[in-house]
């Protein structure tokens, strides 16, 4: 079997942001039968054209903001039943451009858009990943990522986005911060909850998974029997561990 390209992986599953995709998709789950995809790309077609003369564009966007779709906070991106919410985007504005006038670097203002446009969208009940962010500032997600740890780590906040809240992807970083401030700086699971955004149940879990990983670590057990003991993957618990061995410096 012929491998697909990575990029085909990576960004492929982008173009259902984008309302073509979604009423395909949505025609697809909810007509499977009835439509074929000639028709249904027929219909889809017509009803584009439909909105576009009858919609007018948002009266509420200002100059340097955008409209994105980025998933619903109660849906995972992975979810057959993904849900998408639009949202309202300032990519830059006044505050922005005064900035830079003043000699403010481009990548000290990169890392407060990145922080402003996330917090947007969570508090339109969506998150963007660093891909949808990558996408709307022609830069790959990995980039994007590393901006955002920069940031997280000079406010000593975690941002809303689909790596801290809905655990996609390789991002560990809001499962150290939530740790580390529940055991290292003794702050109440509560008060930590707020601050990093996120749930006191998911809080509580990782605290239960950190816990468990310890205890099997001290017991002098490898790394595949802590995956297999606790159920959770080799690459979760090596972070596990590194925070045990670096920050919490337990034998």
């Amino acid at each position: 079997m012929i491998k697909a390209p990575d990029c085909l992986k990576r960004f492929s599953s982008a173009k259902s942001r984008f309302l073509e995709s979604a009423l395909n998709i949505f025609f697809k789950r909810e007509f499977p039968k009835l439509l074929g995809p000639i028709l249904r790309r027929k219909l889809v077609e017509e009803l584009i054209n439909l909105i576009q003369d009858l919609l007018p564009l948002k009266e509420h966007v200002k100059p340097g903001q955008i409209v994105w779709n980025a998933v619903c906070t109660k849906t995972r991106a992975d979810s057959p039943n993904v849900r998408f919410v639009p949202v309202t985007l300032t990519m830059i504005d006044a505050h922005d451009v005064q900035q830079l006038a003043d000699g403010v670097p481009m990548t000290k203002i990169m890392k407060q858009g990145i922080a402003r446009i996330t917090k947007e969208a969570y508090a339109q009940g969506a998150l963007l990943s660093m891909r949808d962010i990558g996408l709307l500032t022609w830069r790959y997600g990995g980039a994007i990522s590393q901006y955002r740890k920069r940031y997280e780590k000079e406010q000593n906040v975690t941002l809303p986005h689909t790596g801290s809240l809905h655990d996609m992807g390789s991002c560990v970083s809001h499962k150290s911060t939530i740790i580390r401030k529940i055991t290292i700086d003794k702050k109440d699971p509560l008060v930590v909850a707020q601050e990093t955004n996120h749930s006191i149940g998911a809080v509580d879990r990782y605290i239960k998974d950190f816990n468990r990983v310890r205890l099997c670590y001290q017991d002098g057990k490898d790394m595949q029997f802590i995956s297999l003991a606790t159920g959770l993957s080799k690459f979760v618990v090596n972070e596990y561990v590194k925070l045990i061995e670096n920050t919490l410096n337990c034998p």
